[in-house]
């Protein structure tokens, strides 16, 4: 299990366990952390799972797919560290990482 913590658009701070292995997404519905709306299940074909994450974090991830960056073309206010949550799998290398939720997802 590693710690993830969400922060909303207005500060709200929700700190979660997610089994390792497991992506930032299905972490954040199993919790039922509000802003991720996860429309696709995962299947990387919706954009409703944004999320911002700090740039000093931004190096420990995988470069994004074609696909990834494709969809977080059409999300409202993509930023240099914008990703999909079911894209980034947990892993004790981003224990603790937080990620920023914008204010909408459509």
């Amino acid at each position: 299990m590693s710690t993830i913590i969400f922060i909303e658009h207005n500060g709200t701070r929700h700190e979660i366990d997610v089994a390792d292995g497991n992506s930032i997404m299905a972490g954040a519905v199993a919790n039922m952390v509000p802003g991720i709306d996860a429309d696709c299940g995962g299947a990387c074909a919706c954009a409703t799972c944004h999320i911002h994450i700090d740039p000093e974090w931004l190096a420990r991830l995988p470069e994004k797919s074609e696909m990834e960056a494709s969809l977080l073309e059409f999300t409202p206010n993509p930023t240099e560290g914008s990703r999909l949550a079911c894209q980034i799998k947990v892993s004790p290398c981003v224990a603790g990482m937080t990620v920023h939720l914008p204010a909408a997802q459509h």
